[in-house]
């Protein structure tokens, strides 16, 4: 054990991990920040429309484009664990190499394209928003679906080195219903959302209530749909208090793989809140509808027939302090039902210390105890490494 820390102390700083937000990008990195910043110049010389012009539309029109933005980060990791089997875990990998650039054309219309460079390279987001009026947007497109609250969040607001069991097997990830060979899909979907948010208060500092509504492929990121049936969801968020969000969220879809379609029934109810550097976030989702893996076959033996009680269910609850203007401690619980029954239980308890270096550089230290009741070993202990950066 004292190699292992010794070995994380000294390699943390050179593994990897940053992440913008899928839908609202933070600021550029180290090299991305002096492109941006050029482009910038250049096309504020090039353009000579007025913050008080109105547009004009056609398509001879030159003006009211921004300077595209461009961002990247990579993300990376050493994973110890002490799971039977799991011959000391990961070790060294990289989670993620990412590039990205967004923009706006005519003021009221938002462009965002993010690819993955790592692994076996391809298109994360793709989509055009109409952002024209705040009680109404309309975005077109591939993109997270609005499905929990933790879906959309980019990793360094997480706090913790990935996301819950909530999110990755409800929320579209490594999704529950699929089978292993569809990879994950990041949250993300093909599909057509408005948006928006209504009722000021106080003053119009905050909104009251939020609402999101698509209509999607259902089968995940870059293919078309394989059954000709749309998945649909939503949410209804409320912000009684600034910072303070109470949400209901609701899915209605199916997933087809191979000929074999499976329902995907679900509805999650949450809270989050998010003010001076404080946060505390809390989800619980249901799932109806059964894996891919639980059809069998017909044999001669036997007809085609499912197995599973096609029910599923998670929850968790997470909590950031900051404790200095460089250190904030998250401590997480975590747990998921495969079956919706005790003996499939998987829960894990986190600590993890996010160390904010600098704003493109920040250091994380993880400790997971895994009680897996559907395991060999029904406990193992876990530590992470990792370091979030933006270049």
């Amino acid at each position: 054990m004292k190699h292992l820390l010794f070995t994380l102390f000294i390699l943390s700083p050179l593994l990897a991990l940053a992440e913008s937000r899928d839908d609202d990008c933070l600021p550029g990195g180290f090299v991305t920040s002096m492109l941006n910043d050029a482009l910038e110049r250049a096309v504020s010389k090039a353009d000579t429309a007025q913050a008080e012009d109105k547009p004009e539309y056609g398509r001879n029109v030159g003006k009211y484009a921004s300077a595209p933005v461009f961002g990247g980060y990579i993300v990376g990791s050493y994973k110890y664990s002490s799971e039977q089997g799991a011959h000391n875990g990961a070790g060294f990998g990289i989670r993620n190499l990412r590039v990205y650039v967004n923009g706006t054309v005519l003021r009221d219309f938002y462009y965002r394209v993010q690819a993955e460079l790592s692994g076996s390279p391809h298109l994360k987001d793709a989509y055009l928003e109409w952002r024209r009026l705040t009680e109404l947007r309309v975005k077109l497109g591939q993109y997270k679906r609005p499905f929990t609250f933790e879906n959309p969040l980019n990793p360094w607001d997480v706090g913790a080195g990935d996301y819950s069991q909530l999110a990755k097997k409800l929320a579209g990830y490594s999704d529950y219903s699929y089978s292993e060979a569809s990879g994950n899909n990041g949250g993300r979907d093909l599909g057509l959302q408005l948006s928006g948010d209504l009722i000021k208060l106080k003053g119009g500092r905050y909104r009251l209530l939020h609402y999101e509504a698509g209509v999607f492929n259902g089968q995940g990121i870059n293919t078309t749909d394989a059954n000709g049936k749309k998945d649909w969801m939503g949410n209804i968020q409320l912000q009684p208090v600034e910072g303070l969000y109470l949400g209901v969220f609701g899915w209605k879809g199916s997933l087809t793989e191979d000929g074999v379609t499976v329902s995907r029934d679900r509805w999650a109810v949450g809270a989050q809140y998010e003010r001076k550097d404080w946060t505390a976030r809390a989800e619980y989702a249901h799932h109806v509808g059964h894996k891919i893996s639980d059809y069998v076959p017909a044999t001669d033996l036997e007809p085609a027939h499912w197995q599973g009680n096609a029910r599923a269910d998670a929850w968790y609850v997470t909590v950031g302090v900051p404790c200095t203007p460089w250190l904030k401690l998250y401590a997480k619980y975590d747990a998921y039902r495969s079956d919706k029954t005790n003996a499939t239980l998987c829960s894990m308890y986190t600590i993890c210390p996010n160390f904010q270096l600098h704003k493109n550089l920040m250091l994380q230290v993880q400790y997971n105890y895994v009680c897996d009741k559907t395991a060999a070993s029904h406990s193992h202990h876990e530590l992470w490494a990792e370091t979030y950066i933006r270049f």
